[in-house]
């Protein structure tokens, strides 16, 4: 699967996973697929910062993350999703980010590069209760630097504000057409 749509809402069926499941409409408009995965049903642990990654460019926690490190590695294009919680991402957001401290690890110390490879691409979609104007400003900066870990471009996002009320992001066409053309410009892209 070239395609990984991570969903950090701790709800499921709420207005993140409605805005991702437009996204999986657009990309499968263009004869592609995508594999959806909800952070809140692995219970990926905290890092520990033990430093094991540094060293070994492996993780010393065994658990679901481990599974999804071979995922993130290989995905041409990467959906990273999460509602804003105090101008930040969820914390089962937060727990798959911190503990891709390994692809940091192995790029910055280790030296371990993806020279030569075709290049990949990281979006965002969040949406906030919140009017507030630098509400999404805190996540996109720890996803750009996440996607920089991961060898992975930032690309494009969709992000909507004013969004409180589970399915309330239904009433907003604009924002759900977004979704689907951020779907569509992922699956035209090989």
């Amino acid at each position: 699967m070239s395609i990984l749509i991570l969903n950090g809402s701790p709800r499921i069926n709420g207005n993140t996973h409605i805005l991702l499941n437009r996204v999986l409409d657009g990309v499968r408009s263009q004869g592609r697929d995508a594999e959806l995965i909800h952070l809140v049903r692995l219970g990926i642990a905290p890092c520990t910062g033990c430093g094991v990654c540094e060293k070994k460019g492996l993780c010393a926690i065994a658990d679901a993350m481990t599974g999804l490190y071979d995922k993130t590695q290989t995905v041409r294009h990467l959906v990273i999703a999460s509602p804003i919680y105090f101008y930040g991402v969820t914390a089962q957001t937060k727990a798959f980010i911190d503990r891709c401290q390994v692809f940091w690890s192995r790029k910055y110390l280790l030296g371990l590069t993806r020279e030569g490879q075709p290049l990949r691409y990281g979006y965002f979609v969040s949406v906030a209760a919140t009017g507030g104007a630098k509400c999404f400003d805190c996540a996109r900066l720890t996803l750009r630097y996440a996607f920089d870990a991961m060898d992975l471009i930032y690309n494009g996002e969709v992000v909507v504000q004013g969004v409180d009320e589970r399915g309330a992001v239904a009433q907003k066409p604009d924002t759900l057409q977004a979704a689907f053309e951020l779907g569509r410009q992922i699956g035209a892209t090989r």
